[in-house]
């Protein structure tokens, strides 16, 4: 099955909400990979947080900023799905 991303949502611990087109909302932790490979042009919180967007259908950093599907980091939507942390949607307040 795929799993497209429709919405991400970047917080400053370096993880993003990742709202998937089936409903589902995923917390996906980076700071895992951000001193390795192509990564390290993610590991600045300025860029991480303002290059975050959706690309490709799934999370992906628009590093060159002229939203290029073949020049952004991007991250497999299915690893995304499986290793995340399913969530409650953190922008509906629950009080």
């Amino acid at each position: 099955m795929l799993h497209d991303v429709i919405q991400v949502l970047p917080q400053k611990d370096f993880t993003v909400y990742v709202y998937f087109s089936d409903g589902h909302i995923k917390l996906y932790n980076m700071k895992p990979f951000l001193n390795k490979g192509i990564f390290r042009k993610i590991s600045n919180i300025d860029v991480f947080m303002d290059k975050c967007t959706v690309m490709n259908n799934t999370l992906a950093w628009d590093i060159s900023g002229n939203f290029d599907p073949y020049k952004c980091i991007d991250i497999d939507p299915e690893a995304i799905y499986t290793d995340g942390i399913s969530v409650r949607d953190p922008l509906i307040n629950t009080a």
